[in-house]
This record gives C-alpha cells, sequence and structure tokens, in this order.
C-alpha cells in the first residue's frame, strides 16, 4: 500500500499514534513510512496536522476512532475507516472505507482524482454546449426546439462519461 501511495504522488508518509514510541517506530521502519510521531493526545494530532497542511498543502488523515476526530476534521482529506470506526470519526470525516481494509486508500486517491478529471470534462462539455447552442440561435436562428435537443444530447454524452468511472481500477 505504501508503494502504491508513492506511486500516485504521495511524498511524506507520517504516522500518528497515540500509542508506544517504540512499537510505532518499528512499525514505521517494517513498512516503510517516512515519519512518527507517538504517545500524541488528539490536540496534538491537531497540531501536528496543521503543521503537516502548513508544510505540504494538501493532506490525508487516516483515522478510525474517537481521538483521531479531531484530526480528520482538519485535515485536507479526512477518511475514516468504517468497520471498527466510532461513530463521530465516520461522521466527520469526508470518506468512509466501509471495512477496515486500510490497502483501499490508493484506491479512493485514485478514484478521487479520476473523479476530478471527469468532472472537469463534463463541465467543459456542458458550457460548450450551452455556449454553441446561445450561439447558433442568435447567430443562425435554429429553432429553439432543435437547440434544446442539442443540449439533451450533450447532458446524455455526460451522463456516459460519468458512467465510466464505474469501472475504475487501481
Amino acid at each position: 500500500m505504501i508503494e502504491n501511495l508513492r506511486s500516485l504522488g504521495v511524498e511524506h508518509i507520517v504516522m500518528l499514534t497515540g500509542d508506544n514510541e517504540r512499537v510505532a517506530q518499528q512499525i514505521a521502519d517494517e513498512v516503510g513510512i517516512d515519519e512518527v510521531q507517538a504517545e500524541l493526545l488528539p490536540e496534538e494530532k491537531v497540531a501536528t496536522i496543521d503543521d503537516l497542511v502548513e508544510r505540504y498543502e494538501n493532506v490525508a488523515m487516516v483515522g478510525d476512532g474517537v481521538n483521531d476526530a479531531p484530526a480528520l476534521a482538519t485535515a485536507t482529506l479526512g477518511i475514516a475507516m468504517g468497520g471498527a470506526g466510532t461513530d463521530v470519526a465516520l461522521e466527520t470525516a469526508d470518506v468512509v472505507l466501509m471495512g477496515d481494509d486500510i490497502g483501499k486508500i490508493p484506491y479512493v486517491l485514485g478514484l478521487g482524482r479520476r473523479t476530478r478529471r471527469t468532472l472537469t470534462v463534463n463541465l467543459a462539455i456542458a458550457f460548450g454546449a450551452i455556449a454553441l447552442m446561445v450561439g447558433t440561435i442568435l447567430l443562425r436562428g435554429i429553432p429553439l426546439p432543435l437547440a434544446v435537443v442539442g443540449h439533451e444530447g450533450s447532458t446524455v454524452l455526460v451522463s456516459l462519461n460519468g458512467l465510466r468511472l464505474l469501472g475504475f481500477h487501481e
């Protein structure tokens, strides 16, 4: 999962935990995490997220408990683990993974990026179609019902383009 995150352009991976520093560092070394901050209280996690946002601009936080909820809210993207997550963490997060498979995070990031690109294309198609229809109505004098049919055709095109996201794979 760490390698997949790096291939998606994630620059710096930090483990924030309230657990023992020695154990956290050992786990981080085994999986390739860049930085560990252990034995943190919830407000210290928030301060750390604030520092990371200042340093990196976009920061995702993954958590599952009451102690993680404030940091989930502070991060650019809060991801809650749904299976074991507390209600407050699930309500605070931007994204909820329905299971406890942390390996799905690269999929979530990839899908989010693909969704953003698809939305940009869809907005360009929609606004382009409207501009084209208004222009042809005013300059060429085409009948309004014909322009409406053209606009509806662009709506179908936008919908079909959005449906391509259903086939997204890592």
